[in-house]
């Protein structure tokens, strides 16, 4: 798997449409799979002569469209609850209990505040909730916000609920049932998609200009803080999974969650690494130490790559390339305060020097437990 360096985030604002709009196929298989379900809707509420369901049926589609949740039974699981609480136990249930005991602004304001605050703390509680709550607020918005007043009969009610069902109906056999993976596959493309990133972050900052390595280097960071989030919920979707595999997908799914935390502390380390590398004002580095980092950081990122490709099933040789430059950088340290005192050492590069050790050892840990347990992936 390639992974593109992202452009600032400047850069990214001044585009209407990524690079690869029109090259990528996923591009056009989340277009077509879109209109697939938006036709199914269309052609089913009008073969049963009932248009009421159309307009809630078409939002549906297009709103749930952009989701990135990531398995399709946890998606399914996800939607159904909240298609229940969301249209009847909320929806329909306010409009028998509540909205005709409201008669003004205020209280219809507070009600729908409240409707949308818990949602909202769904939609903000872990990526596994996020879902959960954002169809909340799409089905309750769709049965009480498409016109400016209280409906007074449940039809509308009824014809707004069997129409975002009919919706997430479609989109369950247009996304999930279409060009979908299994999830333990895509858990481990995530997986490794995560060490690939953050081998780009350790080889960071390629540019001169202080303005543009730090716009790279936070694009970077959000794009791995975002596959970490979804290799986990991915990890919760495998057990959801049944199949002749399901015992090999729960071994990989157990290495994954065992390696994560270490290449999530790995990622930390090296942000809190980057002011260094930077050279910004405080912490500056001779420049002997700053060749020697260099060095350091390249065979760091040599070693997540091929950590990577021997997930992927592609040969990558082992060296001890990355051994030796964190030896160097140790011995550069050392020798460059050799005239100076502990306290003097200490002062200066004691902080850097702790957390390449660090960085050394979780990588050194990774590497050889990976190449053992990583060939039967």
């Amino acid at each position: 798997m390639k992974v593109h360096l992202p452009a600032s985030r400047d850069m990214s604002r001044s585009k209407l449409m990524h690079q690869d709009a029109f090259v990528n196929t996923e591009h056009l298989k989340f277009a077509l799979r879109g209109c697939l379900a938006a036709s199914g809707c269309y052609i089913i509420y009008n073969s049963i002569a009932w248009p009421g369901i159309g307009a809630p049926a078409m939002a549906t589609c297009l709103l749930t469209a952009v989701s990135t949740v990531g398995a399709s039974r946890q998606r399914q699981i996800v939607r159904f609850a909240a298609f229940v609480v969301g249209g009847f136990l909320i929806g329909i249930g306010s409009e028998i209990f509540i909205l005709p005991h409201i008669e003004s602004i205020p209280g219809f304001t507070i009600f729908f505040t409240l409707v949308i605050a818990l949602a909202a703390w769904f939609m903000t509680s872990s990526p596994r909730l996020s879902y959960f709550g954002f169809q909340i607020v799409v089905i309750f918005c769709l049965m009480n916000l498409q016109e400016f007043a209280r409906q007074t009969s449940l039809a509308a009610a009824r014809d707004r609920v069997v129409g975002v069902g009919l919706g997430l109906c479609m989109m369950w056999l247009a996304f999930d049932r279409l060009w979908s993976a299994p999830v333990a596959v895509e858990m481990k493309m995530a997986f490794i998609s995560s060490l690939r990133l953050l081998a780009q972050l350790s080889r960071e900052p390629l540019s001169r200009n202080l303005r543009v390595a730090a716009e790279r280097t936070f694009s970077l960071r959000d794009m791995i803080n975002s596959s970490f989030d979804e290799v986990r919920a991915l990890a919760d979707a495998v057990l959801l999974e049944t199949g002749v595999s399901r015992q090999q997908d729960l071994t990989l799914r157990r290495r994954i969650l065992r390696w994560q935390p270490r290449l999530r502390m790995l990622f930390i380390t090296r942000v809190a690494l980057w002011r260094y590398r930077l050279q910004v004002p405080g912490f500056e580095m001779p420049a002997p130490v700053a060749r020697a980092q260099q060095e350091f950081d390249k065979r760091l990122a040599d070693v997540l790559d091929g950590m990577a490709n021997r997930m992927s099933g592609k040969t990558s040789d082992r060296h001890n390339g990355f051994r030796i430059s964190f030896e160097d950088l140790e011995k550069t340290i050392q020798t460059y305060d050799s005239g100076k005192s502990q306290e003097a050492l200490t002062a200066q590069l004691g902080g850097f020097l702790s957390l390449s050790r660090k960085i050394a050892s979780l990588t050194i840990s990774l590497d050889n437990e990976m190449s053992v347990q990583g060939e039967t992936l």
